[in-house]
């Protein structure tokens, strides 16, 4: 399987040694695999996060690198929390991110390979059906310090575990009346080896088999089984999976697979300020807290596709945080510098006033619109330019006036006099007000030998503000987010749904320039001192401009440093 061309900022990727790397090399040395061959196996029932990101790129890009296989394997073994449109948004995620699965596969197609090998372990003596409740065996299932105790059904002799476990398929029984457990050890230290559950009864239309099982397969039993059937090399999974690994090998050699496959964890990913939960993430969507999986405060993929985020600064930052065994929490902001750094030399950088604020300059000519040269990108001359329109009216920033200022602020006050940038320098003359008080307008006079580009000397300004002109400026709105979660030690003891930031999104209604009246769905700009901005794509149309602020454009975070 090949990447090349799918990868764009990062063709220049680099095989950074790792541990789970370092395996593979020495597997491939000492003759251990022939060819190294992965998966990515989400479950069904939620949209990915960029937690799933880091495990994505992990997964392809180390069967790319030595030239291998990666599928995508959707581990769809429980039919009450699974929909396709979860399986289609997984998809539509993974090839966003630049990859191309070699097979598409689903723990489904094996549902009858895995009732026979569960038939094999109840032969062997491996396996029993338990008519024990979920909350007996729970009871009886013992602590870190005491063993469990045994099931009063585990000594049920095969033939008769065998007539039960076909009933419990033929639907004869009623959901949670038996189970199908593998027979290991109550007492072990591994509360996993305590005789766990292989199958479940669950009388619920699956998305792919429809009604033609009422029986499912756990997932600790599944996911080793569908390794193994693929010919899995390298079983990569997160850390929580550790004390899995035990059963996983269990299964594999009792069920007498063809295949081996080894399992090897890795530290998942945490970020600050950010909800890494897809149960907690599914809580917001239910609830109504945004307005559905791809929100643009949302941390999945979809969401942050949505916001602006690029494949290319996911990537990015996924292989710099690199991969290791011991849990740790990245900074937020190491995930911002990474989009900055895709896009400032991509974006169109244009101006756009979120809080406008009227200005009429009065010595301009009335019904003049001159057109003004602009750099599209000062950091990429390739980018050319464009022209802006200028007139008597424009609209400047409420921020950038203020009519009794602080010492040392550069901005327009009365009397003072800055530049506007791209065109000329303006003086605020007088202030308008309404019957509440507020300024609604300014009026300035402009000095038409000021004009950018004219190679005025006369004098110097301190301050340089940006604007739109009125007449022709695109109304447009702009939403500007904060983290979903107020995470400080104050929340920490409140339940999940009360940590959240109820300020996490800020509307605006403001203007950008004429020029971007034919800006599309995903278009990405960076708006002079505000930030980066795309396009929403969701709720922007013909008549209406909607835009996500990505990133702001500066931050003091060094991520060498973090």
């Amino acid at each position: 399987m090949s990447q090349e061309g799918l990868i764009g900022m990062d063709n220049n990727k680099t095989s950074s040694s790792n541990f789970i790397r370092n395996i593979v090399v020495e597997d491939l040395k000492n003759g251990a695999v022939s060819e190294v061959v992965t998966r990515f196996p989400p479950e069904p029932n939620g949209y990915l996060h960029i937690g799933h990101a880091k495990s994505i790129c992990l997964n392809f890009e180390l069967a790319d690198e030595f030239k291998g296989r990666t599928n995508l394997r959707f581990d769809d073994t429980n039919p009450l929390k699974e929909d396709t449109e979860y399986v289609d948004a997984i998809k539509e995620d993974v090839q966003w991110l630049g990859f191309n699965w070699d097979e598409l596969r689903f723990a489904s197609d094996y549902f009858e390979e895995m009732y026979d090998r569960a038939v094999l372990l109840i032969k062997k003596g491996k396996a029993y059906v338990c008519d024990l409740s979920a909350e007996q065996m729970r009871e009886t299932r013992g602590t870190l310090t005491e063993p469990g105790q045994e099931s009063p059904y585990r000594n049920r002799s095969v033939e008769e575990n065998l007539d039960l476990f076909a009933r419990m398929r033929a639907g004869e029984f009623k959901d949670g009346e038996r189970v199908l457990r593998a027979k290991i050890d109550m007492a072990s230290p591994n509360m996993n080896f305590r005789d766990p559950v292989l199958y479940r009864i669950a009388h619920a239309h699956h998305h792919r088999t429809g009604d033609a099982w009422c029986i499912y397969p756990m997932y600790d039993y599944a996911h080793p089984l569908g390794d193994a059937i693929e010919g899995v090399t390298h079983s990569i999974c997160t850390l929580e999976f550790e004390d899995h690994r035990p059963l996983y090998d269990w299964t594999i050699a009792e069920c007498e697979m063809e295949a081996a496959p080894h399992q090897y964890e890795f530290a998942r990913l945490n970020i600050t300020n950010t909800i890494m939960s897809k149960r907690y993430l599914k809580s917001l969507v239910d609830e109504g807290i945004v307005d559905g999986w791809d929100d643009p405060r949302m941390p999945t993929i979809s969401g942050l596709r949505r916001r602006g985020f690029t494949a290319e600064a996911l990537r990015a930052f996924c292989r710099e945080i690199g991969v290791a065994r011991a849990n740790s929490l990245v900074d937020e902001r190491m995930l911002e510098h990474f989009i900055r750094e895709d896009l400032k030399l991509k974006t169109l950088r244009s101006m756009a006033v979120v809080r406008p604020l009227k200005v009429v300059i009065t010595n301009y000519p009335e019904g003049q619109v001159e057109q003004l040269e602009a750099e599209n990108n000062a950091e990429n001359e390739e980018m050319g330019t464009r022209l802006i329109p200028f007139s008597r009216e424009i609209y400047i920033e409420q921020d950038d006036f203020m009519e009794d200022p602080p010492a040392k602020y550069h901005r327009l006050f009365p009397g003072n006099e800055v530049r506007l940038k791209h065109a000329y320098f303006v003086k605020c003359e007088e202030v308008i007000k309404d019957e509440a008080g507020q300024v609604i307008e300014l009026r300035c006079t402009y000095d038409p030998e000021t004009k950018s580009g004219s190679g005025f000397t006369g004098r110097k300004v301190k301050g340089t503000i940006h604007w739109v002109e009125a007449t022709q400026a695109k109304a447009a709105e702009f939403r500007q987010f904060e983290p979903l979660l107020v995470d400080d030690e104050s929340n920490a003891d409140k339940p999940f749904l009360e940590r959240i930031n109820p300020n996490s999104l800020e509307v605006l209604q403001g203007f950008v320039e004429q020029g971007m009246a034919d800006a599309a769905g995903q278009d990405k700009f960076q708006f002079f001192r505000h930030g980066y901005f795309n396009v929403d794509p969701k709720l922007s149309g013909a008549d209406k401009l909607v835009f996500n602020r990505v990133v702001s454009l500066k931050s003091s975070f060094d991520p060498s440093k973090a």
